[in-house]
């Protein structure tokens, strides 16, 4: 019996759709460090309507390994962007300070290209490690992400 292949918009609002209940735990709105520190429970509401804390001490740390400039431009959580079948992740970044502190948390060069940064697996869990509460996941399929490019 032959059967036509379902089309792949039709795929693609299924991915889309299931991505978004995978995701219900991302921020609504990130806030930059500098105003978090502020704060005397620093937080971001997100999309499932629950607050994501983070802790003090993290705040602290990342505020030590930047300017105060950087600090008021560099918007948290870090938003670590995870696909299925790749050992890459990615992190998008509009002034590369993210990679300043990747490349003080991994000891080594971390570059940003593109508006994005790359890391490892491996080197994932030494960030998470380090910054608990700072990072989070986001799920994304690679057919999603050749979209946003």
């Amino acid at each position: 019996m032959h059967t036509d292949p379902p089309s792949d918009s039709l795929i693609g609002g299924y991915l889309r759709d299931d991505v978004r209940i995978l995701n219900a735990h991302v921020p609504r709105k990130r806030k930059p460090l500098a105003e978090l520190r502020e704060e005397e429970h620093p937080h971001v509401i997100c999309n499932d309507g629950n607050a994501h804390h983070f802790r003090k001490r993290e705040l602290d740390f990342l505020s030590q390994m930047i300017s105060a400039e950087e600090q008021k431009t560099l918007l948290l959580p870090i938003m670590l962007e995870v696909t299925h079948d790749s050992g890459e992740i990615l992190i998008r970044t509009k002034e590369g300070t993210e990679a300043k502190i990747l490349s003080r948390i991994l000891n080594m060069s971390i570059v940003h290209r593109n508006n994005k940064i790359v890391i490892y697996r491996p080197q994932l869990s030494i960030v998470r490690k380090v910054l608990k509460t700072s990072t989070q996941y986001v799920f994304f399929p690679e057919t999603l992400r050749q979209d946003k490019g």
